[in-house]
């Protein structure tokens, strides 16, 4: 069991789309320690704003187009969906304001974490996306960096997975929360469906045997404060998830179960 009593089971976060900003899991509530997620949903013409004194925070556009303002960066965003466009995102340090005017029916997810004072913002276009392949056969995923091996974030680790129908990823199953040496970072994930109406299990478990599964939907969202945590796709239906991690180190650095280690060296 985890901190001041937190079970993997109370981790799934299902919270419906709405108009404006709103919030989708909060850090001091449910269990989170580092990380808070908000999702902005503008028509053409509206505007929101959104600032953090004492945390950075990464927007990622998940599907439209905007205006975004913050300092002295300006620019004009857009993106057709996350399974066909890779990502835009932008970088905003603690205290500055963002102002978005969305110029068609808008959509992104913003994560922060608390972080002291940093550099000024940071826009990231698609071609700036490092994009790796992943694993094998059944496990093959392609793993999008965001924001992960650049200076701008003093703390927010950021990054999309895309799953294949049917197909796992977090595999073979890793985690993050320091209990075997390795950087002990907190997580959260943020799922798209497609076709929206299927779904996704995410699975989460510990070395001491508590264990979790999530039936997930689309725009729903999983904290992962520890243990492993693999995800797969249902078949027919592809997966997306948005990832964003903060803890002691901004570094990424797995510990992978010793009981699944050898599906690196199988056929």
């Amino acid at each position: 069991m985890g901190d001041a009593g937190l079970r993997l089971a109370d981790t799934l976060y299902r919270v419906p789309r709405a108009a404006g900003l709103h919030p989708i899991q909060l850090r001091g509530e449910g269990g989170a320690r580092e990380l808070s997620s908000w999702r902005l949903c503008l028509g053409a013409g509206e505007e929101a704003r959104f600032v953090r004194p004492d945390e950075e925070a990464v927007l990622v556009v998940q599907e439209g187009a905007a205006e975004l303002a913050a300092g002295d960066l300006e620019a004009r965003v857009e993106r057709r969906g996350v399974f066909s466009q890779r990502a835009t995102a932008l970088y905003l340090p603690p205290g500055l304001e963002l102002r978005v005017r969305a110029g068609a029916p808008f959509e992104a997810i913003l994560v922060a974490t608390p972080a002291a004072p940093g550099s000024g913002p940071v826009l990231i276009r698609p071609p700036q996306v490092r994009v790796a392949s992943r694993g094998k056969g059944p496990w093959q995923r392609e793993v999008h960096d965001v924001l992960v091996a650049d200076p701008h974030p003093r703390r927010l680790l950021v990054g999309e997975t895309r799953n294949p129908p049917g197909h796992w990823s977090s595999f073979p199953p890793h985690k993050h929360d320091g209990a075997d040496g390795e950087p002990r970072l907190e997580e959260v994930y943020h799922y798209r469906i497609e076709p929206p109406q299927g779904f996704a299990q995410q699975l989460l478990y510990a070395a001491g045997g508590e264990s979790a599964s999530h039936t997930v939907r689309d725009r729903d969202a999983v904290l992962l404060p520890y243990g492993y945590h693999p995800v797969a796709a249902a078949p027919g239906y592809r997966l997306y998830y948005l990832w964003a991690l903060a803890g002691d180190e901004r570094r990424l650095a797995l510990y992978e179960d010793p009981d699944h280690r050898w599906l690196h060296d199988a056929g």
